[in-house]
């Protein structure tokens, strides 16, 4: 008891806050547009994933096409961060949204009228790769111009990880029995509607404070200015690369489920669902606990405990054969990954300067979905060749070593981290220990 106490420290009397930044109104409308229109995407994700194995029963496949879908990202995310740094952010992400929903109604009309190939796929879903390059440093730099108080940053980005990971906890559990009863062209068609929902908050959103421009106005300048304030600030830095790493050698676990669920678990679709569902589950309560939390203290133990964790649950999922077992990991997977995502954004979110902001979050995009399409590929040509259960097995051991690295190195950025929430009037001096 005390253990769990120690990783997820209960306060319920933070619990009547955990909805603080949904007081602000630009906030709650992006909110409930994107709560409507990320059960849609995850619905397409599961239906992409699960259509891709149906027709190829290919595991190499599957990790080529989460490539194809990301490496976009790796390319265009440091360039699209300086746009988002010198255009209306809030534009960039109507743009992106209207882009995403032509995405989806190709790939609908593609599988609806039976005319879908695999190379369709490969083109499409590089397509959304190129539009999520651009969507994805808007999106995380625009939350703060959303909240009416800088304080909330963190409840928000919680928030933000809760509704995302409430749509996987419902997305993938109906699209598993809409894909078992019609198919997966309907799961393409809602996603492209709701679409709508996120698209008409957006265009209610109203911006008072003003976007700080970068510096500069030289494009080439102001891509290397936020390189190098990016890499030579030690705890940006350490958080970019421990992000890449780990997107690069544990999250591909997620691009094998179909694979996994198909002929690890004797399941199908259903039971693609239901693991993705429970990984929805324990992200979702993750996300839940991050949004009580009311400092930024204390964040880098949470980032090396919940790597470490997460690491062990990859491993264990490599012995699973038994539904209920799997259900059971991949919860505590899911709660684990949440808790060290929101914790690496909200850091890096916290001790950013406003004007360099879209540039670092940039590299967050291409730390977190540049390297993982090489990943995807890696693991998914690692499967094909020794197995799903021995690939998890590997992942997962790197995985929890990683954690161990960032433990142990964790005392060496704490001084910097307090030093600059001190500067940026985060915090009042406080002991180094309690980072």
């Amino acid at each position: 008891m005390t253990m769990i106490h120690d990783l997820i420290p209960i306060d319920f009397r933070t619990i009547g806050s955990i909805f603080s930044s949904l007081r602000s109104r630009n906030y709650r409308l992006y909110f409930t547009g994107q709560g409507i229109s990320l059960i849609g995407t995850w619905m397409q994700n599961i239906a992409l994933s699960w259509l891709i194995y149906r027709i190829t029963g290919s595991v190499f496949l599957l990790g080529l096409i989460g490539f194809t879908s990301q490496i976009p990202t790796f390319i265009l995310a440091p360039f699209s961060g300086v746009l988002t740094d010198r255009f209306n952010r809030l534009r960039i992400m109507i743009i992106t949204q209207v882009c995403f929903m032509i995405q989806a109604g190709i790939m609908a009309f593609l599988v609806l009228f039976n005319l879908i190939d695999v190379w369709h796929i490969i083109v499409l879903s590089i397509v959304f790769g190129i539009i999520s390059a651009f969507d994805a440093p808007a999106r995380q730099s625009l939350v703060i111009d959303l909240i009416d108080k800088p304080e909330n940053l963190g409840n928000a980005i919680a928030l933000n990880s809760a509704i995302f990971n409430a749509a996987r906890l419902v997305g993938p559990a109906v699209a598993g029995i809409i894909i078992a009863v019609v198919g997966e062209g309907i799961c393409f068609s809602l996603n492209a509607l709701s679409f709508i929902a996120v698209l008409a908050a957006l265009l209610q959103i109203k911006i008072t404070r003003k976007q700080v421009p970068p510096k500069t106005t030289n494009f080439k300048k102001s891509f290397f200015e936020g390189f190098h304030y990016t890499f030579q600030s030690m705890p940006i830095r350490t958080l970019i690369l421990m992000l890449a790493t780990l997107s690069l050698v544990g999250l591909p676990f997620i691009v094998l489920l179909p694979a996994y669920a198909k002929d690890i678990l004797l399941g199908g679709s259903d039971t693609l669902g239901f693991l993705m569902s429970a990984l929805g589950a324990g992200a979702l309560t993750g996300a839940l606990y991050m949004a009580t939390r009311k400092t930024v203290l204390g964040l880098s133990k949470i980032i090396a405990v919940n790597t470490i964790l997460l690491g062990l649950a990859i491993v264990l999922a490599s012995f699973s054969d038994k539904l209920c077992f799997s259900l059971i990991i991949f919860f505590f997977g899911g709660l684990s990954m949440v808790l060290f995502l929101s914790s690496v954004n909200t850091m890096l979110q916290s001790i950013t300067d406003e004007d360099k902001r879209g540039r670092v979050m940039s590299f967050y995009a291409m730390a977190l979905m540049g390297t993982s399409p090489i990943g995807n590929l890696l693991a998914g040509t690692i499967a094909s060749g020794i197995g799903i259960s021995h690939t998890f097995l590997i992942g997962g051991t790197v995985t929890v070593l990683i954690g161990i690295w960032f433990a142990i190195n964790r005392k060496s950025m704490r001084k910097d981290v307090h030093n600059i929430y001190i500067n940026k009037g985060i915090l009042p001096r406080y002991p180094d220990d309690l980072l």
